[in-house]
């Protein structure tokens, strides 16, 4: 919910109102009680993240995030060549004993 800031044209009241922005602007002044109340137009505020979850590392670039699983994927061993590897030992091992008997 944003912040508004509101002024009194009968007195100068200024005072800022925390309110919905589907909520209707004020239009009595807290402390005049005259209807004369304007919203001025505030600067905006600045995002402000509260709470655990929101990391630096959350928002990283696309040319980081492929570098990164390139430098991931080289780093780990293919399943296909350790299978092939398995497959030609018990190869090896199949003709040997066959040669035996």
């Amino acid at each position: 919910m944003p912040t508004y800031e509101y002024q009194c044209q009968e007195c100068g009241h200024e005072f800022e109102l925390f309110q919905q922005m589907s909520d209707a602007a004020k239009k009595k002044c807290p402390s005049c009680a005259k209807l004369k109340l304007k919203r001025l137009i505030g600067s905006g505020s600045a995002v402000m993240f509260k709470g655990s979850g929101f990391y630096e590392t959350d928002y990283r670039s696309e040319s980081y995030k492929k570098d990164a699983k390139k430098a991931n994927e080289s780093s780990k061993p293919k399943k296909e060549d350790s299978k092939q590897s398995k497959s030609k030992k018990n190869s090896k091992d199949n003709s040997s004993s066959s040669k035996k008997g």
